[in-house]
């Protein structure tokens, strides 16, 4: 959900944006469905390991992993800035949900928190490392 927001709201003549971690798996349908209701269609992502890109050098690494329940991708590769913000995995968050409503319900708010972030606080430190 972080890279299809981070495609939509960051001005892509000035960023690449990759998204990678640990523990690549299928994108989850139900975060497939939840980016649709915002128009973002994220049904063509794949899920990449962090080797993947290891080769690359970076101007800013984001992770936005859950601490408690999960290790965030250590970036050992070459960049500027690193940012962290964590969000609940809403796998985690809603597989105990009563209907499948109740689960998405867990995905938009997840959802919401990561669309929240990367426009208004990301967005801002992006914009405020340039002019250093």
């Amino acid at each position: 959900m972080a890279e299809g927001f981070a495609k939509n709201i960051l001005d892509p003549n000035e960023f690449e944006i990759y998204s990678a971690g640990t523990l690549p798996a299928a994108v989850d349908p139900k975060a497939i469905k939840v980016m649709k209701e915002t128009g973002i269609d994220i049904s063509k992502h794949r899920s990449k390991h962090i080797e993947e890109l290891k080769d690359m050098d970076f101007y800013a690494v984001i992770t936005v992993c859950d601490n408690a329940k999960e290790s965030c991708p250590l970036w050992l590769g070459k960049t500027k800035i690193k940012i962290h913000h964590s969000f609940q995995d809403p796998s985690e968050y809603a597989k105990d949900a009563e209907n499948e409503e109740k689960a998405l319900s867990f995905y938009r708010k997840v959802r919401d928190e990561i669309k929240k972030f990367i426009s208004e606080e990301l967005k801002k430190t992006l914009e405020n490392q340039k002019i250093c």
